[in-house]
């Protein structure tokens, strides 16, 4: 009999792609992933397909515990509770506290590079829950999601609009994945039964620098982009000043000063080893996504 595996947050991005993955690359049976989320009428089309839909809420214990139950893989994709410091941690302690009651057999996180030197604001999150689930006795698979190209697609049109990208990354590097990049790489540890603990870095094959990064846009969408430095005060006022809530300018803000730090300068195979495919480039990226970019 093949093991049941339950994906958390299978109505957000990352999770409805993994699910995708288990069934459309992985073959596994739909019967036999359990597919959660606060609200599962969102999941009526995974239902459709066969997939078990359950109900399972970060701030509710009992709903996690019974949501686990007879699950043998869990994937606890982290949750979007950055509003608030510490309640996503929190969040996560209690679905590793549930797992360990529902008798889980195998615990699969997924979580950021280096959280452990970091100046990301919600990199304690992930290393607080990656000793979590360390701790907690079952054997694991921490999976490190690097940035997304999705994540240029919030401010990457209104940046080739006005033709300026304000950024105080500076000359630091960093190497971005996708999303469905990340999700089919999780799926193969889901699918792939692997019971030994492992950490595994998705990183894409090259490390760019902002203005790299703007010469690839360019080339993509053939308009012009030029990098403007700031500093990391002027990034966040800016950010602010477009409306944007507090917590998420602090989040934009040491994220470039993580990368300009360098800290996100890391490059590894990882993905290609889990897979066996090579990470689809930023370039390749962009052009898909071409008519949202200049939209």
């Amino acid at each position: 009999m093949s093991e049941t595996i339950l994906v958390t947050g299978a109505a957000g991005q990352l999770g409805q792609l993994v699910v995708h993955h288990l069934i459309e690359s992985y073959k596994v049976v739909p019967a036999n992933i359990i597919a959660a989320t606060r609200s599962p009428e969102k999941l009526a089309s995974l239902a459709a397909k066969g997939v078990v839909t359950r109900k399972a809420d970060f701030d509710d214990a009992a709903s996690l515990e019974a949501a686990f139950a007879g699950v043998d893989r869990l994937l606890i994709i982290s949750t979007d509770a950055l509003d608030t410091p510490g309640k996503r941690l929190i969040q996560h302690k209690a679905a590793v506290a549930a797992a360990v009651k529902a008798k889980v057999k195998h615990i699969t996180y997924t979580s950021m590079p280096a959280p452990d030197n970091s100046l990301v604001t919600f990199a304690p999150d992930h290393l607080g829950t990656e000793n979590a689930i360390k701790d907690s006795g079952i054997p694991y698979t921490i999976v490190r999601d690097a940035w997304y190209h999705d994540n240029y697609m919030h401010s990457m049109p209104h940046n080739l609009q006005g033709g300026k990208w304000f950024t105080s990354a500076g000359d630091g590097k960093l190497a971005t994945i996708s999303r469905d990049d990340c999700a089919l790489a999780i799926a193969s540890v889901l699918a792939s039964g692997i019971a030994a603990n492992a950490t595994y870095t998705l990183t894409g094959k090259q490390s760019l620098t902002p203005k790299e990064i703007a010469a690839i846009a360019t080339e993509a969408t053939g308009k012009p982009l030029d990098v403007v430095p700031v500093t990391d005060e002027q990034l966040g006022q800016g950010i602010r000043g477009a409306g944007l809530p507090g917590f998420v300018a602090d989040m934009l803000v040491s994220a470039d000063a993580n990368t300009r730090a360098g800290k996100f300068d890391i490059v590894t195979d990882d993905f290609t080893k889990l897979t066996g495919k090579q990470p689809q480039s930023l370039k390749d990226y962009f052009v898909a996504n071409k008519a949202a970019l200049i939209a």
